[in-house]
């Protein structure tokens, strides 16, 4: 009888353990370290890796790419701590139809990354000539036969590319490409305590079983064709929580139910840091710049901490979201004017102010459900300031708030007396549809957190 890949994942993690106990006597103590865990044979790092692979990439390697490559339905590939897979300028995909398990660790985390490239993080670099905008390869595309995902501790970069086939994807060649996409509700999806830095449109489709926590996005969407962080669709059910989501071309998170699967979008996203989101693209139309649900998506939106963005939560009327099955507050909003505050609940639009948000403040005549008056506020712009360990507020900015689009050596960490401490909401807890496991599943899926944002002051939340 065939064992499956989780028995012998199983067993060969008893064996590591057996052989790595401690031997004592009177003498001396003898401490055997555990080796990294391995699947199948090692991969070859002796010429550019094209077509089919699987087995294990071995720590402290560097592998190059010379070709789409692709993971087939029966096989695994596993990346070992330390491991940097060169991908290269010209398109390739990367394609699982299988399993992918990269874990990297905090010690030694794994790049999926382009050699060679210059960064260019301070606030006012052009971004018509930055390489995050660039689209250099087709990012991480799995089918419909993919079966899981766990991607921990690792950098993806530069994503984005035009798709030169239609791979697995199922998109015409020529067509923008995803950072990463799904297509099964029944795939399971595990990003956790990684960075994902550049991509041209969407920085991952989720659309299957996700947890999606503790991460660092940066650089995402281009001013030319914009894009989402986390764009859920239809059959895309989990958490995304603790993230922090910098300089988004729209949506640092976002739920919809289009595409016609059985399984309905149901996203919590909660404990998230959205910054300077929005900005991008010239005031786009019916486009958000933090979070939001639409078309039929349903889920919660807790805890939140939107810095600056061009607008709050979005519940979307058109298309309609499941606005009978959203629930949400407790989220710090701050701005550096007063277009920003105004935009906090945005016209047209079902979110409402909600007495447990900062600021918490309700226009005079203003009516639930009216679109008249408008949402108009009238406290004080810039008191609330979340008092960041190192984010300079109003920010120092050379234009316009599109400057400001990664981490750089920004720190959002919250300080000791920030007002955003203790205003979180924990009275829900997490959907939790993947598993929990070191190896197949997420290494923990963190419940929400007292206070507002991704970094908890506590220690928990986002470790970056």
């Amino acid at each position: 009888m065939k064992k499956s890949l989780l028995q012998f994942g199983l067993m060969a993690m008893l064996a590591s353990t057996i052989f790595s106990c401690s031997k004592s006597s009177s003498s001396e103590t003898v401490t055997v370290s555990t080796p990294p865990f391995q699947l199948g044979q090692a991969v070859s790092d002796a010429s550019p890796l094209v077509g089919s692979i699987k087995g294990t990439m071995l720590t402290g390697k560097t592998y190059t790419v010379g070709g789409d490559i692709l993971i087939n339905a029966s096989d695994t590939l596993l990346i070992q701590p330390g491991v940097t897979i060169n991908m290269g300028q010209s398109g390739y995909n990367f394609g699982v139809k299988g399993t992918l398990l990269s874990l990297g660790t905090k010690a030694q985390p794994i790049w999926i990354t382009v050699a060679g490239i210059t960064k260019t993080d301070l606030p006012g670099a052009p971004m018509n000539t930055d390489p995050a905008y660039k689209g250099m390869w087709c990012g991480i595309n799995c089918d419909s036969s993919c079966k899981l995902v766990v991607i921990k501790w690792t950098h993806i970069e530069f994503t984005g590319a035009v798709l030169t086939n239609s791979m697995i994807t199922g998109n015409k060649p020529g067509s923008n490409s995803y950072g990463m996409f799904f297509q099964n509700p029944n795939t399971v999806f595990v990003m956790e305590d990684s960075w994902f830095y550049g991509a041209l449109d969407d920085c991952m489709r989720p659309n299957c079983k996700f947890s999606i926590m503790r991460n660092t996005f940066e650089k995402c969407g281009s001013p030319a064709i914009g894009g989402d962080i986390i764009n859920v669709k239809s059959g895309g059910t989990g958490d995304a929580a603790y993230n922090l989501i910098v300089g988004a071309a729209t949506n640092g998170t976002k739920a919809s139910n289009k595409g016609g699967t059985p399984v309905q979008t149901n996203c919590r996203f909660y404990n998230n840091t959205y910054v300077h989101c929005g900005y991008k693209q010239p005031a786009p139309v019916g486009r958000a710049g933090s979070w939001n649900f639409e078309e039929g998506a349903k889920g919660m939106a807790y805890n939140g901490l939107v810095i600056n963005c061009r607008t709050g939560l979005r519940i979307v009327a058109n298309p309609l979201a499941d606005t009978a099955n959203i629930s949400y507050g407790y989220n710090f909003n701050y701005g550096d004017s007063q277009a920003v505050y105004n935009w906090i609940y945005p016209p047209a639009d079902l979110s409402y102010p909600q007495s447990t948000d900062i600021p918490a403040f309700t226009p005079a005549g203003y009516v639930k459900g009216q679109a008249v008056p408008v949402y108009t506020y009238t406290g004080t712009v810039g008191a609330n300031k979340p008092m960041f360990v190192n984010f300079p507020l109003p920010a120092q900015i050379v234009n316009k708030l599109i400057d400001i689009q990664a981490v750089g050596s920004f720190d959002f960490h919250l300080s000791s007396s920030s007002p955003c401490i203790g205003k979180g909401y924990t009275g829900f807890s997490p959907l939790a549809v993947v598993p929990v496991n070191p190896i197949y599943g997420a290494t923990e899926i963190t419940p929400p957190g007292a206070d507002c944002g991704a970094f908890q002051s506590n220690g928990t939340g986002n470790q970056h």
